[in-house]
């Protein structure tokens, strides 16, 4: 019974999390085996927020929520915009509340290309999944004089990994309810597909045999994930 009560307790406090994809590279690979926060976000009580360390969610956080079309899933992404926010994207370069952001060190962009509604956001939306546009064209009332302005309860997140992020420019708004921790440590990191990283196969389980020691990153190990403030 005190295992079972202490096991409940740890998960409602800290949980892990892997992450599948390479949308928030550089700053969280691939293979990236992370411990999320699950207190910062709660919401407080009457007692524990005299207590515990809550805080409200920042622009510039790095969030772990409910992938808002299927919320079985989990995404990790960025906070780039809060409510109330104005927002927009030129060339590739954020223009956050009518000024642009001169440096955004966590971002990297892999293609020299260019994508009109990648690049210059909002626009005519291309490259959208069909079980995703409702969402978007949903999302894209809310532009005004080529901004989208973020609603009440919502919040527009976005990968580091600009050119190749499914973000909210793909799929629309994260609501608050569905934002539960941030992550902020990477305890074990390992060069693995996104495959094996979903559905730990016989597969997996033999290249970890077999490759444990080569595979693993040995740099990320206890490297600690820290949001960075965007003003």
């Amino acid at each position: 019974m005190t295992a079972l009560v202490l096991v409940f307790g740890m998960s409602s406090v800290v949980q892990g999390f892997v992450v599948p994809t390479s949308s928030m590279e550089s700053t969280v690979m691939t293979g990236d085996h992370m411990f999320v926060d699950r207190v910062s976000y709660s919401p407080p009580g009457a007692v524990s927020s005299r207590l515990l360390p809550y805080t409200e969610v920042k622009r510039g956080d790095i969030i772990v929520f409910r992938f808002p079309p299927d919320i079985k899933q989990s995404y990790v992404k960025r906070v780039m915009g809060l409510p109330g926010d104005h927002i927009r994207i030129a060339d590739k370069v954020v223009y956050l509340n009518g000024h642009k952001l001169a440096s955004e060190p966590y971002t990297q962009h892999i293609f020299p290309g260019f994508e009109p509604y990648r690049d210059t956001f909002p626009s005519a939306p291309m490259g959208v999944q069909p079980e995703y546009a409702e969402r978007v064209a949903e999302m894209l009332t809310h532009v005004e004089n080529g901004e989208l302005v973020v609603p009440e309860g919502k919040y527009f997140a976005m990968g580091d990994n600009r050119d190749n992020s499914s973000d909210s420019r793909y799929w629309g708004w994260v609501p608050r309810e569905n934002i539960y921790g941030k992550p902020f440590i990477i305890w074990w990191s390992y060069d693995a597909p996104t495959a094996e990283l979903l559905d730990y196969s016989t597969e997996h389980f033999t290249d970890l045999a077999l490759h444990f020691f080569s595979k693993t990153r040995w740099d990320r190990s206890l490297k600690l994930v820290r949001g960075v403030e965007i003003k």
